[in-house]
């Protein structure tokens, strides 16, 4: 017995004692409605429940005589070993060990399955995240994004959702311009020009255009800084999505801003069809020669210029084409993950949601991330002035950084021990949990040896409290799933895994699956050895969500 179904027999029996309480009305609850959760103690029983509480004042009666009433039918029910009131109308209930030992051979033959949910079918979502300019090297502030946003998005497919990463290219502006620049003056040994890009990176794409195009500084001015502008973006970008790949993000869409400046067959751009969508929609005025948007009909601090009395189009004006043009592109939902100096872009964002006639607390979310710092990170010898991405993964390596950027609140700061991270000790989290699923396969490659296989299943044997606690954690993944991918909040499954690493270790060290000596292989080895592959199973299940190897041997 699972939680879900726990929830439906407790459903089953509530729904004919309301009625006799009030057969006027009708509750109107689905088993989803029935609050579970783990007690903290478990001598009180695997699940606990307040619905009698909640329901109460609702039917005109005690909430300890109706969870009364509630306990002891449900103590009649398959599956439930008691259910016993405590309080003011908790309800603990206990399983029977055959009842909750089913849910070991469920999670073997779902497999990677397992953890997966339906709680955001049908829901369209498209999740930007990473989006630096393709003027430099990716670097610390980027490593943190690129985990979150590429792991919220596996928690949304896993719960069913039409979910992708995209990676928005600010390649248009002036500061394209002054990348070409700081080409072109590497390219003849000049200075870096004011306001422009200083490091080696910079000389190593100067000298890759130079092979490109020998004759570059032959050419005029503006050619030169056409051909720079183009060919180092190209080399720079293909930089920036191979240290996304060694990062383990793989992106769905690469969305250039020069396609919402690009003009159609009609003469106008996304931009100016932007514009014009906005005006129709009444939230567009003209004022001094400029056009606004009254953003401040929806939260804002001020109207914001799209475009100014010169006919120049602003930021926002850009930033109003590529909300639109996602939902063009058939997303209901936007989800932006930006750092900790964009939080002016949130009632921004919002704004332009509410004036595109969609709801700004529903269609857009906008996540802000805080800073991270790692002690004795080195200023990147390419870059001058910044510690960059590819630095760190040599360092720390994917599974440490990835793990660690994700076990804690986007929003809270982090600061990494890079001596923790590196150890291969209890006390490195992505160890300790990488471990734990290296042990299974360890005791299962033993188990063969020994003779123990799984030909047989007898879940009535799982009896001893460190698996009744084990089972009672793996029951939990999916509702774990489907919350962190509601909240968009990657860290409640790092959390789980450590705590599931712990209970397995704890079982380990109390039950065997190999008899000792010459004692024969009985029931409860074989069943063991389920349990075993189940709890490897959903480690390995979760890690992939946190985009994270599973090694089978450390």
């Amino acid at each position: 017995m699972n939680p879900d179904t726990l929830a439906e027999a407790i459903l089953a029996v509530v729904t004919p004692i309301a009625a006799s309480l009030r057969p006027e009305e009708t509750l109107g609850l689905a088993a989803s409605d029935i609050p579970l959760e783990r007690p903290r103690n478990r001598d009180h029983g695997d699940w606990a429940s307040n619905v009698a509480m909640r329901l109460a004042k609702r039917l005109g009666t005690n909430p300890r005589e109706l969870a009364q009433r509630i306990a002891d039918e449900m103590s009649t029910v398959d599956g439930v070993a008691s259910a016993e009131v405590a309080g003011p109308g908790f309800i603990n209930f206990r399983l029977d060990a055959a009842a909750a030992g089913v849910l070991a051979k469920t999670i073997v033959e779902a497999g990677s399955a397992y953890g997966t949910n339906d709680s955001q079918h049908g829901v369209s979502v498209n999740v930007e995240f990473v989006s630096a300019n393709p003027t430099g090297p990716l670097h610390i502030a980027h490593t943190r994004w690129a985990a979150l946003g590429d792991s919220i998005v596996r928690l949304l497919l896993a719960s069913g959702a039409n979910a992708v990463r995209e990676y928005y290219i600010n390649d248009a502006g002036a500061q394209m311009q002054r990348f070409a620049s700081s080409v072109v003056a590497s390219a003849k040994g000049e200075p870096t020009p004011e306001g422009g890009y200083p490091g080696e990176y910079i000389a190593a794409l100067a000298a890759r255009v130079v092979e490109a195009r020998p004759d570059l500084l032959d050419l005029p001015e503006d050619e030169q800084l056409r051909i720079a502008e183009d060919l180092a973006y190209g080399y720079q970008l293909a930089e920036i999505k191979s240290s996304l790949e060694r990062f383990n993000v793989p992106f769905d869409e690469w969305f250039s801003e020069r396609t919402l400046h690009a003009k159609g067959e009609d003469g106008t751009s996304l931009i100016d069809q932007a514009v014009d969508r906005l005006r129709e929609q009444g939230h567009v005025f003209d004022e001094a020669g400029a056009v606004w948007v009254r953003t401040t009909d929806f939260g804002d601090d001020k109207d914001r210029v799209i475009r100014r009395s010169n006919g120049e189009y602003t930021y926002f004006a850009a930033d109003a084409a590529y909300y639109l043009n996602k939902g063009d592109r058939g997303f209901q939902n936007k989800i932006y993950l930006l750092g900790a100096d964009h939080h002016g872009y949130v009632h921004r964002l919002k704004a332009v949601a509410g004036a595109a006639g969609e709801d700004p607390e529903k269609n857009i979310q906008v996540l802000i991330g805080q800073m991270v710092s790692i002690n004795g990170a080195r200023l990147s010898k390419r870059a001058g002035n910044i510690i960059e991405m590819d630095d760190l993964l040599e360092w720390l390596g994917t599974d440490a950084l990835r793990y660690s950027l994700e076990r804690s609140p986007a929003d809270s700061p982090l600061d990494l021990d890079p001596e923790l991270l590196q150890k291969r000790t209890n006390d490195n989290p992505v160890f300790y949990v990488q471990y734990a699923h290296a042990r299974t396969h360890n005791v299962a490659r033993n188990a063969v040896d020994s003779g123990v296989d799984r030909s047989e299943f007898a879940p009535e044997t799982l009896t001893h409290e460190t698996e009744s606690a084990l089972l009672g954690a793996l029951q939990e993944f999916p509702r774990i799933v489907a919350f962190a991918a509601e909240v968009r909040e990657p860290h409640r499954v790092a959390r789980y895994l450590e705590e599931l690493a712990g209970l397995y270790h704890r079982w380990y060290d109390n039950c065997r699956i190999t008899p000792l000596g010459d004692a024969p292989i009985e029931s409860v080895h074989r069943t063991r050895l389920w349990l075993n592959d189940a709890t490897g199973q959903v480690l390995r299940n979760g890690l992939d969500l946190l985009g994270v190897s599973a090694p089978e041997r450390m």
